[in-house]
């Protein structure tokens, strides 16, 4: 009985992974009868990448990256369950015959199983390469080929071959659900200011559904590429009622603060994982949106009309969960100042979960799987910390090359698990090198904003959970109490590399005002203190029995296997 428990409990924990597993979210047929099938995720910031393939056959199953297709150059891994027992190896190809086994082995196989006529092998390796004889995986389309037999006899493959090309780390799944249809959210013939700076903002109703729907893709709608630098569409609380148009933050729509979307310039369509959709519909028909489009226009061109706004795909086919967005980091709020002269100049932004309760009666942790990063002009990095129990243990996202011109929501590789309680810190590196005044927090692209947009699932009532430095005694350590005091004394003071490190450290080390806020403007005020962020180094290459990177442990276990083959 107790061992039929055991296995009831093990087939239960195996449909639960079939259905939604967090470290593979993406997948593909590389076949188009769909007997290959390949999911896949990664960790950009350790440097690894997990492949699980599923074959239709009880033989030996071939999987690899080929420079142009083909077999030449071709890096290649072979495995399967013979007689003897599973086998996998890394191989490369030196033109059309049997590829030669690495001497240096640099994919870890973690499970090989065959069952009722398939072939499943979870394996993983480094994305860098890690030999010459490696192919590394980069950002770029990939020629991916595979190959399999009907028995563990490895020869030529016949028909049995073939080759897909994939963006692994920057893969958009492009679906089409039954019952989809889509709708827009735009400006309406608007006539841009002629003003470097303008924040445009529309409140209105999406279209009204008896039944929920889940939007699946979102779409820039852009008619305006050089005027147009980002879109954000907010749902707003239940006191706004009427529609509203008008420059941002002048009137009621300031209300609605609940991010729903967002596209920044040089981003495409996103499409959200199969186990989730954002909701409308149903019991969330009722609700007005604002969509506020950031105009930068430099030049200050008069008489340009806009048509700017959002596409949505939406299905009448439920996804499994609803998903939202949370806009965390610096809180945009007066008299945050970034010195010129300064090299790089860090901020941040803290998101505290264990306030949430304060605001929601039921919360849960999020399961996060995109973001998107933003700052203006000045911006040069931007990575967002993760903290458990007063320790970091993970960086959730991490752009070490961050520019302005190209802002996109991206996937993390793998849905990341933040628990009530944990901490998000968002740094932004900035460079004020050739400014020669102070850069204040602000609207206009020469100001400056640290945020991430965090995509998760299942979706709270949540606007926002940010931070921002306790301004009274910021002035206090900085020896000038007065706000006046203070202004002229930043204005006025020498910056160079003391000053600027001295008042960087000061921002960081004071006490910080956290702000929890739920959709429907009720606000918990916290406060915190700023925790060190550590850069986590990427993890050496995946490497067989003959590396230096292995333990020991590994080695003797792996000579074991060795022995028990010979003298088997």
């Amino acid at each position: 009985m107790v061992i039929l428990s055991l296995v009831l409990l093990l087939l239960s924990v195996q449909w639960s992974w079939a259905l939604e597993d967090p470290l593979l979210p993406f997948s593909e047929h590389l076949d188009p009868e769909h007997k290959v099938q390949l999911k896949w995720g990664f960790d950009e910031i350790k440097g690894t990448i997990l492949f699980e393939l599923t074959v239709n056959t009880s033989g030996w199953v071939g999987f690899g990256f080929s420079p142009k297709g083909g077999m030449t150059g071709a890096d290649i891994v072979i495995g399967g369950v013979g007689a003897k027992g599973s086998y996998f190896t890394d191989h490369h190809a030196q033109g059309n015959s049997m590829p030669v086994v690495d001497k240096q082995q640099n994919y870890k196989l973690l499970s090989l199983t065959e069952s009722d006529g398939k072939t499943v092998i979870k394996f993983q390796r480094s994305i860098s390469s890690c030999d010459e004889n490696d192919l590394p995986i980069t950002d770029l389309p990939m020629k991916l080929i595979y190959a399999y037999g009907q028995t563990d006899d490895i020869m030529y493959h016949s028909a049995q071959r073939g080759t897909k090309e994939l963006n692994l780390l920057k893969y958009m799944p492009r679906v089409n659900p039954p019952n989809s249809n889509f709708f827009d959210i735009t400006m309406v013939n608007f006539t841009v200011p002629a003003k470097q700076t303008y924040y445009h903002c529309k409140i209105m109703k999406a279209p009204t559904f008896d039944h929920k729907r889940h939007i699946y893709r979102i779409e820039p709608v852009i008619t305006n590429f050089d005027l147009v630098h980002h879109l954000l569409l907010y749902r707003c609380p239940p006191s706004v009622t009427k529609p509203f148009e008008a420059e941002c933050y002048t009137g009621v729509d300031g209300e609605c603060m609940e991010t729903v979307a967002v596209w920044g310039v040089g981003g495409g369509a996103f499409e959200f994982p199969e186990v989730a959709g954002l909701p409308i519909g149903g019991n969330v028909s009722d609700f007005f949106y604002r969509l506020e489009v950031h105009y930068n226009n430099p030049n200050k061109t008069a008489g340009r009309v806009d048509n700017s706004g959002l596409r949505f795909y939406y299905t009448s086919e439920l996804r499994q969960h609803d998903a939202a967005v949370l806009m965390t980091g610096l809180a945009l709020a007066p008299w945050y100042a970034i010195p010129p002269k300064a090299k790089s100049f860090l901020t941040y932004g803290m998101c505290d979960t264990a306030y949430i309760p304060k605001v929601l009666e039921t919360p849960h942790d999020l399961q996060v799987f995109s973001v998107m990063m933003h700052t203006h002009l000045a911006g040069r990095k931007v990575r967002v910390g993760h903290f458990r129990g007063g320790k970091q243990i993970d960086l959730l996202a991490v752009d070490e090359n961050y520019d302005f011109e190209y802002q996109e929501v991206t996937n993390l590789g793998k849905t990341k698990t933040v628990k009530l309680g944990d901490k998000l810190l968002v740094e932004c590196t900035y460079s004020t090198e050739n400014r020669s005044t102070l850069t204040w927090g602000g609207l206009s692209t020469t100001d400056e904003m640290c945020l991430a947009f965090l995509f998760y699932y299942p979706a709270m009532n949540l606007s926002g959970c940010m931070s921002f430095p306790n301004t009274t005694t910021l002035r206090s350590e900085m020896g000038t109490p007065g706000l006046n005091t203070w202004l002229n004394m930043m204005s006025t003071k020498t910056w160079n590399d003391t000053s600027i490190n001295q008042y960087q450290q000061t921002l960081k080390r004071i006490d910080q005002l956290v702000v929890i806020a739920d959709s429907f403007k009720n606000i918990s005020r916290n406060t915190g203190l700023i925790p060190n962020l550590s850069v986590i180094p990427s993890a050496p290459c995946m490497s067989g029995c003959d590396t230096k990177n292995l333990a020991l442990l590994w080695l003797l276990l792996c000579l074991l296997v060795q022995f028990m083959q010979k003298y088997n």
